[in-house]
């Protein structure tokens, strides 16, 4: 982000069609206030002397063409006296600065260069509050609703469809591999969670399907012991070791309310066993069902009522 008062020189790169296009005070009224009564149109401030909107430029320019229609792109020379009076009305003190438009109005915006997934989050927003279509948005909403009701065929269709928008979409990876963990394939869940792009913050989809696949993975190891681990547990109340194992057990054979309430008696009875062991269990297993189950919901409300007892 560079304040107004910078100084260099740096040509525009001309847009070239309808939907790119440089304006200035003169058709600001045309190309934005009425153009966005048909679809949302971004205003991009800029200067041929600001380092970032040669980042910023070039990457709006992209997304309007891959967009085909669903929204228009203008650029607005801040350097060109006649767009002082039009900054200092938008009280635009930095640039870049981007705002987006609909129905006539400013809806939203900016300031400063964004991450290329933080740009399509925010033009996604816009048109789908400027009432245009959202494929991208609404394949998301019905994997997540397929991922509620545990249907993981249908999770898989629909976050796939959304990777038909967005072949790097960390949130519909993140969903699709939890779909594939649901489905039992693991392997391709890993393989889909190894394709997710670097983040400073992982989105929390991503984070569930890791901890789900790790999860199944446990599970997976225990497999067939269910009843030798419930005879010893039953054998002796105070072995956490098999009590922990007979958990993991449990979430394979899908009894995760089975599977919480044993690994929370091990947190009432010793919550600073093998590091924390059933407590940070009890914690992924919140993360791979979601913060929204019903059974994760009771489940952290019993664990601190323990912690703090």
């Amino acid at each position: 982000m560079i304040a107004l008062g910078d100084i260099g020189a740096n040509p525009a790169n001309p847009a070239g069609d309808d939907l790119v296009k440089d304006v200035d005070i003169s058709t600001f009224m045309q190309d934005v206030v009425q153009a966005s009564q048909q679809v949302p149109v971004l205003v991009d401030f800029w200067a041929p002397w600001c380092g970032p909107c040669k980042t910023l430029g070039p990457q709006l320019e992209k997304l309007t063409r891959e967009a085909k229609g669903k929204f228009k792109l203008v650029k607005v020379n801040v350097d060109d006296p006649r767009n002082q009076p039009l900054a200092q009305q938008l009280r635009i003190q930095s640039i870049p600065a981007v705002f987006a438009f609909a129905k006539g109005q400013p809806v939203d915006g900016f300031v400063g260069a964004l991450p290329e997934s933080q740009l399509k989050g925010f033009i996604q927003q816009v048109i789908s509050a400027a009432g245009g279509e959202d494929p991208l948005g609404d394949a998301l909403e019905a994997g997540k609703a397929a991922l509620a009701e545990q249907d993981w065929e249908t999770a898989a269709q629909s976050f796939s469809a959304a990777l038909g928008e967005d072949a790097q979409h960390a949130v519909a990876l993140g969903g699709l591999a939890r779909a594939m963990v649901g489905l039992g394939e693991l392997e391709e869940a890993e393989h889909i969670l190894s394709q997710v792009p670097a983040a400073p913050v992982e989105a929390p989809e991503v984070a569930a399907a890791r901890s789900a696949l790790q999860l199944a993975r446990q599970a997976g190891a225990a497999a067939g012991q269910l009843a030798p681990l419930e005879a010893a547990v039953a054998a002796n109340p105070a072995d956490h070791q098999a009590r922990y194992d007979y958990a993991i057990a449990l979430v394979g054979d899908n009894r995760q309310e089975e599977a919480m309430d044993h690994l929370l008696q091990i947190v009432k009875r010793d919550r600073k066993w093998n590091d924390e062991a059933a407590r940070k269990q009890l914690l992924q297993m919140f993360e791979a069902m979601g913060p929204m189950d019903p059974l994760v919901v009771d489940a952290r409300r019993k664990l601190a009522s323990i912690l703090f007892a």
